[in-house]
């Protein structure tokens, strides 16, 4: 018996079985089912239906199923490619440290203080404040930092990894620069970094060989050279000095007591004019200074490079990247870490 008739296009009645209905037979009503419980399910874990480009839009979002798993333990360095980078006078920044290293800088600077019975950070004692420590900008962010990226669980296997996650194996120098008394504030800041060396997580010299850690302290500015060689606060040695590039030759600073050499561009090279092009003879300094800091197994830096004009400031970079400086000490970080450092004339 036929359910219902179809009129023909010449007018004649057909009828039409209920076998030819697809939303009828026992396959397709098994077919409607699946996909209700799928979209119920999707709805479960990824929220309502997102109709634009992005299908997994709702993921981690409130309400879903998937709302813990949207976090991942490294998130916030886990796209940073780290830059041979110097974050010169990373305190004045926004956020301190983390700005730095969102941008991929290996090297953070901090000018301290000890005022007291604490260290304070900033560039003169105008800028002080009492919440602004060594502490609270630097030496917690980077426990907090550094227990994330070495968890305590059944899947860690130990290994030391520093703060970037695209690259575990990078240190981070944590450049100090002493502004009162050398004597009195060095041993405060042994004390302070306490909670990264009792971790493990400090760059270290024993027996004439330098291990590197997550964090490498150097210090600079009034830090005592001789209370460095002297090891008089740990043992081994989890702190360093920043030489001066300029004065290597006639020096005993190696990686074992040292790890940046450093010297003002002003006063070792010279003014660079218009262009931004050195003479050959500032060349030849440079490429000696270079010279005999890789020697000595240091890591170059220039600091007080120039800042204006920006196509002088850009040529000086790219001369020395590509000179091979061993840190570029920037102030203008979205410049500096936005170029392709693996091209030449791309500053």
């Amino acid at each position: 018996m036929a359910d219902m008739v179809d009129v023909s296009s010449s007018g004649v009645s057909e009828p039409i079985s209920s076998c030819a209905h697809p939303l009828t037979t026992p396959t397709s009503t098994l077919i409607f089912l699946v996909v209700s419980i799928s979209e119920t399910v999707a709805q479960h874990f990824l929220g309502p239906r997102n109709t634009g480009d992005d299908p997994f839009g709702n993921w981690g979002k409130p309400g879903t199923a998937t709302e813990e798993l949207a976090w991942y333990p490294t998130d916030f360095l886990r796209d940073v490619v780290p830059l041979p980078c110097h974050s010169h006078n990373d305190y004045w920044r926004k956020v301190p440290l983390f700005t730095a290293l969102y941008a991929g800088c290996t090297g953070v600077e901090a000018d301290v203080w000890l005022r007291n019975g604490d260290l304070l950070v900033g560039h003169d004692t105008a800028s002080l404040q009492p919440n602004r420590t060594f502490q609270s900008l630097y030496v917690n962010p980077l426990v907090d930092i550094l227990t994330r990226q070495n968890p305590s669980t059944d899947f860690y296997n130990g290994t030391q990894n520093g703060v970037f996650d695209t690259d575990p194996r990078q240190t981070l120098v944590l450049l100090i620069d002493l502004k009162t008394n050398g004597p009195e504030t060095w041993p405060w800041i042994m004390k302070q970094l306490e909670p990264l060396r009792e971790r493990g997580w400090l760059s270290y010299s024993e027996n004439g060989q330098f291990h590197q850690g997550p964090v490498t302290v150097v210090g600079t500015g009034n830090t005592p050279f001789d209370l460095i060689l002297g090891n008089s606060t740990t043992s081994p040695r989890v702190a360093f000095f920043d030489a001066p590039l300029d004065k290597l030759e006639e020096s005993g600073f190696n990686s074992t007591n040292s790890y940046y050499a450093s010297v003002d561009f002003w006063d070792a090279i010279g003014q660079v004019w218009w262009k931004g092009e050195p003479s050959q003879a500032q060349l030849g300094k440079i490429r000696g200074h270079l010279r005999e800091a890789r020697s000595r197994g240091l890591v170059s830096r220039y600091w007080g490079l120039p800042a204006w004009p920006i196509h002088v400031r850009n040529r000086v970079w790219q001369v020395l990247v590509e000179e091979g400086i061993g840190m570029l000490n920037v102030d203008d970080l979205d410049a500096a870490t936005k170029q392709d450092w693996t091209k030449p004339g791309t500053f």
